[in-house]
């Protein structure tokens, strides 16, 4: 049986994710127009310092991709692509995006088997997880976040994490 302090933190870690997913709505909902939010500023903050730490090494500062992404490395390879507009990440639904970090990636072009991005779920917590999608929204159009919001209209963030 959960102590009443448990019961208490889960209480606040179920509301703090639920603030999550509001602002994520809110990032969303303003796809077309600035500023969001206050609340929504708030988590792509929190995931622009997520991306700065765990994903810009691979993908670039800004979301510019690899050096020559667009072809193979010696291994076979397709280096990391950009999260900008001019990739293609805004293509894929919340709850995709949301699986490729936690899980990691293996591009189909490769020609070898490993994950060419690796998972990142023992590192990054749900809230970083939701956070730095977040952050990624802003990288791109108007139109492709219109886009990425209809596309995620049936594949929207697990309900909970793993």
């Amino acid at each position: 049986m959960a102590s009443r302090g448990s019961a208490s933190m889960a209480s606040v870690i179920t509301g703090a994710l639920a603030s999550l997913l509001n602002a994520h709505a809110a990032v969303n909902a303003h796809a077309a127009t600035a500023p969001v939010p206050a609340h929504a500023a708030l988590l792509v903050t929190m995931g622009r310092a997520v991306y700065q730490q765990h994903c810009a090494v691979c993908h670039g500062e800004r979301g510019e991709a690899a050096r020559g992404w667009q072809q193979p490395d010696a291994n076979g390879e397709l280096p990391a692509p950009p999260h900008n507009a001019q990739g293609h990440t805004w293509k894929h639904s919340d709850a995709m995006l949301y699986r490729i970090i936690q899980e990691g990636w293996r591009d189909p072009f490769n020609k070898t088997q490993r994950l060419t991005m690796p998972p990142f779920k023992s590192q990054l917590s749900r809230a970083d997880t939701l956070a730095v999608i977040a952050y990624l929204k802003t990288l791109w159009t108007p139109e492709q976040r219109r886009f990425q919001t209809e596309e995620s209209h049936g594949h929207p963030f697990p309900a909970e994490a793993p």
